[in-house]
């Protein structure tokens, strides 16, 4: 890949709420309750939608009474936007409806956040999050989130034109062992690099390959040039080093050394445990994340024996600009 200039560069280090670390954060800093006016107005809508059912699809916020919902989820969007860019909403209680029904009121929960969009080229607007035992190779449309495998920092959709905005994910099932989720600030990686690795920032400024994951035509190409790093007045970034990796398998090129050692400058940062925070998901709660603004993962999994127990998360992808479709 050509390495033509870089764009313009955040050059300073940032020190506002943006940019926290693991340690000046406690629970209650992302935990957003659902208040009981909030929640009376959930079972008023399961109760209406027993009584007429409707696909989830086409449900929306306006054709009930939401009221407390709405406030409760503007609060939610606030801090998404201008706080610590993350939030756990809790929590639904599951143990009163089944899985379906629970999808439904999260799909409206998180409608009041924002336009929940297509996952996949087919127009999947619903993913569900669980192991099906597939493996891992570049370029065979297997995301990771089918896997059981660790997940490094990454955000969604890097290698498509039009990441989600925020990314939802309420828990059904949590695993027998593992599945730790873990947040960290893009700021704060930005912070990290340009204080250690000043000489590398630049290369992440420039485009890098991506692993399209399959999500593209038969005779388009299968991956996609970005820079991990974008900024104007505010910090975008492109976090997926599996999926960069992936991309150069595919091209069949070798990252040169500069690209090389950007990346590897990258997972060190990754590696500091004082960044991150950490969150055990439980049935119910349901996690927001400013997708452009930080880096989510998740460690590696085990599942209990009974298949009706296996950790099992549905994701939504929200999005207000562009086309509802996976394209944008």
């Amino acid at each position: 890949m050509n390495h033509v200039a870089a764009p313009h560069m955040l050059d300073h280090q940032v020190t506002d709420a943006r940019a926290w670390i693991g340690k000046d954060l406690t629970p209650s800093d992302w935990t957003i309750t659902l208040p009981a006016e909030a929640l009376a107005e959930l079972r008023v809508v399961l109760k209406s939608l027993r009584y007429a059912p409707l696909d989830t699809l086409l449900l929306h916020s306006n054709d009930f009474v939401l009221d407390a919902c709405r406030a409760t989820m503007q609060k939610l969007r606030t801090q998404l936007n201008s706080g610590i860019m993350f939030a756990v909403l809790d929590r639904l209680p599951v143990a009163e409806m089944s899985k379906a029904e629970a999808t439904q009121l999260y799909w409206l929960l998180a409608s009041l956040v924002g336009r929940p969009v297509a996952q996949k080229l087919n127009g999947q607007m619903l993913f569900d999050v669980r192991d099906t035992g597939a493996k891992l190779k570049p370029g065979s449309g297997i995301r990771p989130t089918v896997t059981n495998v660790d997940l490094t920092y990454h955000n969604d959709n890097s290698y498509n034109n039009t990441p989600p905005d925020v990314v939802a994910l309420l828990c059904l099932h949590h695993a027998m062992e593992g599945g730790i989720s873990r947040v960290v600030s893009v700021y704060s990686v930005h912070n990290a690099l340009l204080n250690d690795y000043p000489e590398l920032l630049a290369r992440l400024y420039r485009p890098v390959w991506y692993d399209r994951h399959a999500e593209h035509l038969p005779d388009e190409v299968n991956a996609f040039a970005a820079p991990v790093f974008e900024y104007t007045d505010v910090l975008n970034t492109r976090l997926a080093l599996s999926e960069i990796y992936a991309g150069y398998a595919l091209k069949g090129e070798e990252p040169d050394a500069t690209t090389r050692d950007a990346l590897v400058a990258v997972q060190s940062v990754f590696n500091r445990p004082d960044l991150r925070i950490e969150m055990e998901m439980r049935a119910g709660q349901i996690q927001f994340v400013n997708n452009r603004a930080t880096g989510h993962a998740r460690t590696e999994f085990q599942d209990f024996p009974e298949p009706e127990r296996k950790r099992h998360l549905v994701r939504l992808w929200l999005r207000d600009k562009g086309l509802q479709s996976y394209r944008g």
